[in-house]
């Protein structure tokens, strides 16, 4: 058995001998020439993906394949927060009375032109779940005849506030259990038997992709089921923008709430709630805003907040963009792609999520198969650190029990997948 150093230098050195002189070449206005090559050309570039990483503050002595929690800035937005928060420090109240609306609406602008919809229609906050409670704290369509409706595979917090609003309201909530493995057909079917079964659902929270195992669930066609029935829709997409290359439009919900910190790369502490032009009326300013339906602004209330971080986020837009959407899309699904694609041939392995790359994304899920207790994924998971220097994290909300999920970054070396791979293999044959 290698020990974890003698590990980790084993799959360090495969960068290096992978990697032609060219590699050493990382400045920005190359890289930005061989961004506008189609994905597909760009996907395994190696060389391409190495001068990506040079951007980036990169940690060393441990491969991070958990990159789920937050996203690292790149360095130049780094920078930026370094110098807005110098800017704010300095100059304290005078900035914030005098410029900082006008860059509070730039840095709203910069989002809602990437995601394709009017500036009405998105608010920046400081995270998804401040988003989500936002809408589901000011709901006001809720009888007593409705229901409401969730799954397994969505956010844990999300789902206990779900249970929440089913009970301050005395109304019926529903979980329902998706398969830990499919496909869209599959998953347009657990939710049309769901609305079948429950006639007075009013509203549900779908999961565009799940943070336990990174299924991306046909968000446009479940959404267009649900609205034929008059059931209102919120789209969880706070981890999805930046892992996939999408529009609103691509989604069609009236709702959504976002994180920019997790693949967009702003720093931490930056979300986004989008209201459909027009949807507003089912929920309530928020408390003490002045009344109206034009625009989302007066749904949330950001008080006193992190000035700096918020007039960042046009240069992680604009970074997110130098990269490209689509090349970060298809890089994850590659680096995903390329695991388990080998993992999957190992009998004793288990692989959760989508069963295509359709309908998968840059995040994985795996487990030892008859192996779901928490405490069992636990101890693989800290065998995966502690043995051989891989950190992932144990996610613990799905019906068929526990996994672990496997984050990597644009920035991820093909090394360190083919590091997993071995790791997981050896630890499978252990399990013999």
């Amino acid at each position: 058995m290698k020990t974890r150093r003698t590990f980790l230098k084993s799959f360090a050195s495969l960068t290096v001998v992978s990697l032609n002189s060219k590699a050493g070449v990382s400045t920005m206005s190359e890289i930005t020439s061989l961004s506008t090559k189609p994905a597909k050309e760009l996907v395994s570039d190696e060389n391409y993906w190495h001068m990506v990483r040079t951007l980036f503050p990169v940690q060393g002595d441990i491969i991070n394949l958990e990159h789920g929690y937050w996203g690292k800035m790149a360095t130049v937005v780094e920078e930026a927060l370094a110098n807005n928060t110098h800017k704010v420090n300095k100059e304290l109240s005078w900035y914030a009375r005098k410029e900082y609306k006008t860059d509070f609406i730039k840095a709203r602008l910069s989002v809602s032109d990437a995601l394709g919809v009017k500036l009405n229609e998105i608010m920046l906050t400081r995270n998804a779940t401040e988003s989500f409670v936002n809408l589901i704290t000011q709901y006001n369509g809720l009888t007593s005849k409705d229901s409401i409706l969730w799954a397994d595979t969505d956010y844990p917090s999300f789902q206990r506030m779900m249970k929440w609003l089913a009970k301050e309201n005395d109304i019926k909530g529903h979980r329902i259990n998706l398969p830990s493995s499919g496909s869209d057909t599959d998953y347009i079917q657990a939710y049309k038997k769901a609305f079948d079964k429950y006639p007075n659902l009013k509203l549900i929270l779908l999961t565009h992709v799940s943070n336990q195992h990174g299924l991306v669930l046909p968000i446009k066609e479940i959404a267009a089921m649900a609205k034929a029935r008059g059931i209102e829709v919120i789209c969880d997409c706070a981890q999805s923008w930046g892992l996939l290359n999408f529009q609103m439009t691509d989604l069609g919900v009236d709702w959504a709430v976002f994180n920019l910190h997790k693949w967009i790369g702003s720093p931490v502490g930056v979300g986004a709630l989008y209201m459909r032009e027009g949807t507003l009326a089912n929920v309530d300013p928020f408390p003490g805003e002045e009344l109206g339906d034009d625009d989302v602004e007066n749904r949330v209330h950001l008080a006193t907040s992190d000035f700096a971080a918020f007039i960042t986020v046009p240069k992680s837009i604009e970074f997110h963009n130098l990269i490209g959407g689509a090349n970060k899309e298809a890089r994850l699904k590659y680096l995903r792609e390329a695991w388990v694609n080998e993992v999957k041939k190992i009998p004793e392995v288990e692989i959760l999520g989508g069963n295509s790359i359709e309908n998968s994304s840059g995040v994985g899920g795996f487990r030892l198969k008859n192996k779901t207790s928490k405490k069992e994924l636990n101890q693989l998971q800290s065998r995966l650190e502690n043995e051989f220097g891989i950190f992932t994290v144990v996610r613990d909300s799905l019906a068929s029990g526990c996994c672990i999920r496997v984050t990597p970054q644009i920035f991820t070396p093909y090394s360190h997948i083919q590091a997993l791979v071995s790791a997981i293999k050896v630890i499978a044959k252990d399990s013999r």
